[in-house]
């Protein structure tokens, strides 16, 4: 069933509207096997095509269903979502007074000091959601507004010289963070569950994500070695590997405490996964007890750390790639950039 482009009675009800029918959209064609709970995905679903009053009830549900598993839905809705405050500050009171040079616009303002990648998602993110206008708006005469939006010659990307560097800790710095894992005060409920997953993620250097979803089977002991099974994009399976020492006392002291019946190795006191935000909080809070401080303070950094001293020791590209769960070699290239006994050379040519 098509729609009039301007449908509600203010133009907030009705941008509002079409960002909940286009994130409906968008749920029904993004991967769904990482679902935990599928009638209540169902019940999301109805309600977006109910509508919702304000932009705060829709990032409420929004977060939800990324916490259900959907967790690419965040990649549309935060740049919709910030378009939204930007056309209310603009004052607009009709959908037809967007165009691209607003929209050029709204990402010069919005996007400036974020990486390319996501400028790029916030490209993405509007060319799609007015694509989707674009083939289901109609008005009573049959005639269809069609934006058209390509944001082809937006200037905001710097191309591929244009990326940035990661953010990573060196090798003193780890050490200090290490000492931060095992000092930091947590609750005592918690606080082995805690350590564990950030030893996790810092000595394998899989994405939080992975993490949250490794299942107690996928966890085997190996000599003095834990062997885990990780599903990384695209639901590939891979494997990653942890020395029984680093994570033992904690590993030993969650599992006699974890009296539930969930899957995951690790959970919440109620059985459901933990939010990624959460672990990413847990992280910053380290790192600034031990006084570090980086350009990004979140849990992936300890992914950039991990991949960039596994390179200078190694000086394997390959193997980089197969521990990142990476498809195409070309993404692990970036840390061959802090090869420094490369770059030493550099310094005595004259």
């Amino acid at each position: 069933m098509r729609y009039p482009l301007d449908c509600e009675i203010t133009f907030e009800k009705t941008y509002l509207f079409w960002l909940s029918r286009f994130l409906r959209n968008k749920i029904t064609t993004l991967s769904n096997r990482q679902i935990k709970d599928k009638n209540r995905l169902a019940q999301i679903i109805k309600e977006l095509i109910i509508g919702f009053d304000s932009i705060d009830e829709l990032k409420k549900v929004m977060k939800e269903v990324r916490n259900i598993g959907i967790s690419s839905i965040h990649v549309y809705f935060i740049p919709l979502q910030k378009l939204y405050i930007f056309l209310d500050t603009f004052g607009a009171a009709s959908m037809k007074e967007i165009d691209e040079e607003l929209l050029s616009d709204f990402l010069a303002s919005e996007t400036a000091n974020l990486a390319d990648a996501t400028k790029k998602n916030y490209r993405i993110s509007l060319v799609t959601f007015f694509g989707y206008i674009d083939k289901q708006n109609e008005d009573e005469n049959l005639n269809t507004h069609r934006y058209g939006i390509e944001l082809k010659n937006w200037g905001g990307l710097g191309g591929k010289s244009g990326f940035k560097l990661p953010s990573f800790m060196q090798k003193e710095e780890v050490q200090r963070f290490i000492k931060g894992i095992n000092e930091y005060n947590f609750s005592a409920k918690v606080s082995d569950r805690n350590r564990l997953i950030i030893k996790i993620i810092l000595y394998t250097g899989i994405r939080v994500g992975e993490a949250l979803n490794i299942e107690l089977k996928d966890f085997i002991k190996d000599g003095d070695s834990y062997i885990i099974q990780v599903r990384g994009k695209g639901n590939k399976p891979r494997v990653v590997m942890i020395k029984e020492e680093i994570i033992k006392t904690n590993l030993k002291h969650w599992l006699d405490i974890r009296h539930l019946n969930a899957k995951k190795l690790v959970c919440n006191q109620k059985g459901n996964i933990l939010t990624q935000a959460y672990i990413s909080r847990m992280v910053e809070n380290i790192l600034l007890s031990v006084g570090i401080r980086k350009e990004k303070n979140g849990a992936h950094m300890l992914r950039h750390t991990f991949a960039t001293l596994l390179y200078q020791n190694s000086k394997d590209l390959i193997l980089v790639q197969e521990s990142l769960g990476h498809a195409d070699i070309n993404t692990s290239r970036i840390y061959t950039h802090f090869d420094k006994d490369k770059l030493i050379l550099t310094t005595d040519i004259f």
